[in-house]
């Protein structure tokens, strides 16, 4: 288990960490003999300022938490571990004193937009085989993107899932599936629904455009399933 921390891509500078890529430390996890298991047992959490102490500064957002969770969790993470500053110190009406620029109550923040989207990680990978589940970042064609661009692939046995933070047009080079046929949708994190694309033979590279505008938080998830 390790800890990617709170501080943003410039805040991080002192060259032993990896700033908001915390899916670079599930690859250095997964790459050790023999493969175990791990966690990012400490992302940013929810509603607390980047880099922790300056409350000046962004307060970390569900579209942030959604990302640390889909990156790692596609690198080979074995779950992920969510976090909220008003839960984290239980933040009461008739407090005398809080940490971080704690703006919501422990009560309100159980219903955090973030804490809510995690059941749509969880419920995503439980649909499909676990324990045959790898990363595969070798699925996507070309560049995989660097910081916001970043895409994540993970696959098992009979499908794959692509996720991309920002609506990117995502390359895949379906012919590393070894399917006939795939059938392709689209899964929204923020609510959990699935939109069909289409069934194609699972050959050459094909470009799939999400739903939106490039943007950051326009994430998405591509889902593609052995006919």
């Amino acid at each position: 288990m390790f800890q990617s921390g709170h501080r943003n891509y410039d805040q991080d500078n002192e060259g032993l960490r990896y700033g908001e890529d915390n899916w670079k430390y599930v690859v250095n996890d997964y790459q050790k003999t023999p493969v175990k298991p791990t966690l990012d047992g400490e992302p940013s959490y929810e509603g607390i300022p980047q880099g922790l102490h300056d409350t000046t500064q962004p307060y970390w957002t569900d579209s942030d938490v959604r990302r640390y969770a889909y990156w790692s969790v596609f690198a080979g993470a074995c779950g992920f571990t969510y976090g909220n500053s008003a839960i984290m110190q239980f933040h009461k009406e008739n407090d005398k004193s809080s940490a971080y620029g704690v703006k919501d109550l422990w009560e309100v923040a159980l219903n955090a937009p973030g804490a809510i989207q995690m059941k749509y990680l969880k419920q995503l990978i439980l649909s499909k085989s676990y324990l045959d589940r790898i990363p595969a970042q070798d699925l996507i064609a070309g560049k995989q993107g660097e910081k916001y661009d970043y895409m994540a692939a993970t696959r098992g046995k009979n499908y794959a899932f692509i996720y991309t933070f920002n609506g990117s047009n995502i390359n895949i080079n379906l012919d590393i599936l070894r399917f006939n046929k795939t059938k392709a949708s689209w899964y929204n994190p923020r609510n959990g629904v699935y939109t069909s694309i289409g069934v194609f033979k699972a050959k050459g590279i094909r470009t799939f455009n999400p739903p939106g505008e490039k943007t950051n938080g326009n994430d998405w998830i591509l889902i593609l399933e052995r006919i």
